[in-house]
Parts: structure tokens; C-alpha cells; sequence
């Protein structure tokens, strides 16, 4: 049975986001770096969905002891980054475990961010993506992100260009209503738990 929990992402998450960071980036973000968005940082957002998977149980189950936590699996389905300054939102990253995706928990990540962003009554969000990453920018067309400009050689390991990307939020009052029909059918479609969209930071 498969369980998932969208929640702050804590110092003892930060080994298996460096290991997602390092297979799904070419110029990962390092384990120092993230300690600080995570312990130290007044205007990061951190999140992580994790998963936790456990055998089915059936009519049979009880005549044997469950063994306490042998049995159960956790591990991180996706993870994301926010910055909140000024009553600006910047996604600052975003990534799925490579050996999980193709579940859409990728999508669950983002759409946490920005429900995040709501909360917190920014004016807009603001993101930058590969020209190249078009896969990425499909999602966030999908979620209301208009490009606003190119921002030349962004990425230092190939001199790639970056879309500059925003969504506006103050100036659109009907978006919250439209995004809260959205992420009730993600929640409906994967029963997970929230505690980050509404909550604080640990550290605060």
C-alpha cells in the first residue's frame, strides 16, 4: 500500500534530495546549500513528497506479527524549492525521484509551491527554465506561466539560454479559484497528506 505525504523538507531529507539533485541536474545544488535553505534561510520554502509503501494487508494478516517497520519503504517522489521575498515567489528548483516518475508527483511538487505561494499572498511567481527543457515548460504553461523574456547563457555548464517565466497572481484574483479546482483533483487523484501548502517553516 502506497502513502504520500507533501511536507517541509528537514536536515535528515537533504542526503536523498543531493542524490535526486545529482542524477537529474548537471550543476546540482550542494549538500551545504541545501542545510542553509533548510536551517538557516528566512525566506525558503523547502518541500519534499514523500512516499512510504507498505505490504497489503489482508484477512490474514493479523495471525503474524507486522514486525514493526521492516516492512515499510519511505523514500522522497519529489522535492522543490521556494523563495519568498518581497511578495515575490521564485521557484528557485524542482525535480522527481528518476527511479519514480511518470506518477505525476512532479506536477503534485509544483502545484504544492505555487498553492504555497498563494498562502503566503504573493503578488506573483517568477521561475527560469531551459529553452531546451520543454517537457518542464509544458507543465507550466499548463499551470498559467506566461514567458517573459530570455535570459542569455543562464547556465553556466553549456552557456544555455533560460526562459524567463511568471505567473501573475494579484492581478489575476479569479487564478485562486480556478487553481483550487485543479489541486482538489490532484488530492483526489493522489490521496496525499498536506502539511506544507498552510504550515510554517520548522525553523520558524
Amino acid at each position: 500500500m502506497l502513502s504520500l505525504s507533501l511536507r517541509y523538507m528537514t536536515a535528515r531529507d537533504i542526503p536523498d534530495v543531493v542524490e535526486i539533485d545529482r542524477q537529474s541536474f548537471d550543476m546540482p545544488w550542494s549538500a551545504r546549500s541545501y542545510a542553509f535553505e533548510v536551517g538557516e534561510s528566512n525566506y525558503s520554502h523547502m518541500m519534499v513528497l514523500e512516499t512510504r509503501t507498505e505490504p497489503e494487508r489482508n484477512r490474514f494478516s493479523r495471525l503474524w506479527p507486522r514486525g514493526g517497520q521492516d516492512n515499510v519503504t519511505i523514500a522522497l517522489g519529489a522535492y522543490g524549492g521556494l523563495w519568498f521575498i518581497g511578495g515575490e515567489a521564485h521557484i528557485s528548483t524542482i525535480a522527481s525521484n528518476p527511479l519514480q516518475r511518470g506518477r505525476g508527483w512532479g506536477e503534485v511538487a509544483f502545484a504544492a509551491m505555487i498553492r504555497r505561494s498563494l498562502t503566503l499572498r504573493a503578488t506573483h511567481i517568477v521561475l527560469e527554465v531551459r529553452v531546451g527543457n520543454t517537457i518542464a515548460q509544458k507543465l507550466y504553461v499548463k499551470y498559467g506561466f506566461e514567458t517573459v523574456g530570455v535570459k542569455p547563457h543562464y547556465y553556466s555548464n553549456n552557456a544555455e539560454d533560460a526562459y524567463d517565466m511568471r505567473l501573475e497572481l494579484e492581478s489575476n484574483p479569479a487564478y485562486a479559484g480556478r487553481f483550487a479546482e485543479r489541486w482538489a483533483a490532484l488530492k483526489d487523484r493522489h490521496r496525499f497528506t498536506d502539511s506544507y501548502t498552510e504550515g510554517a517553516p520548522p525553523r520558524l
